[in-house]
């Protein structure tokens, strides 16, 4: 499987890297908490780590580290306006259940 951007994700990220002006890609990663027991974290990549999965989508590269990726594996990163508010939507295939408050998720 893979990690995938849609094309409205890839141009946000995209927009986002050229205004720091530094960067090669995002992080894609999971980090224990909430309710459900997992979130996802986003964080800009200067230097790739030696072990991370490199995947590309849109020219946009999403490095994942492998304690993450058996997590994420297959997931689809979009971007959406929904009324007034805006942010990155997750598709994981490996997602069981999240929480109320869409914080959080389990496997």
């Amino acid at each position: 499987m893979a990690i995938t951007l849609t094309e409205k994700a890839a141009k946000h990220i995209k927009t986002y890297l050229d205004k720091r002006g530094a960067g090669v890609g995002l992080r894609l990663g999971v980090r224990t908490t909430g309710c459900s027991g997992m979130a996802y974290k986003l964080e800009y990549v200067d230097v790739p780590e030696q072990d991370d999965q490199v995947y590309e989508s849109y020219d946009v590269k999403i490095f994942v580290d492998p304690k993450s990726l058996v997590y994420i594996d297959g997931t689809e990163l979009d971007y959406v306006r929904e009324g007034l508010n805006e942010g990155f939507k997750f598709t994981n295939p490996n997602e069981k259940a999240s929480c109320g408050c869409g914080e959080s998720f389990t496997v």
